[in-house]
């Protein structure tokens, strides 16, 4: 076997196989679409809102006992 031949065979074999594993992946995903993030309904939504504002309520009267003037000492301190 001449090596150009050997070369060239080989190159037919990996592009044969990245092939069929783009054409693998690509079943996959048709199979099982992935939602696009950021699609939540406005009931999401606002649950989220609610759970972060339970939160930052939380770190904020965590902060009230630890450092009591740290809204002074922080020059983003409107809320």
């Amino acid at each position: 076997m001449d090596p150009l031949e050997f070369v060239i065979a080989i190159a037919g074999m990996v592009l044969m196989f990245v092939t069929f594993w783009i054409l693998l992946l690509r079943k996959d995903r048709r199979r099982a679409p992935i939602e696009p993030e950021g699609n939540y309904d406005l009931g999401e939504l606002a649950a989220m809102a609610e759970s972060f504002r339970d939160r930052i309520d939380t770190l904020e009267s965590i902060l009230d006992a630890e450092v009591p003037d740290w809204r002074e000492q922080n020059e983003h301190g409107e809320h």
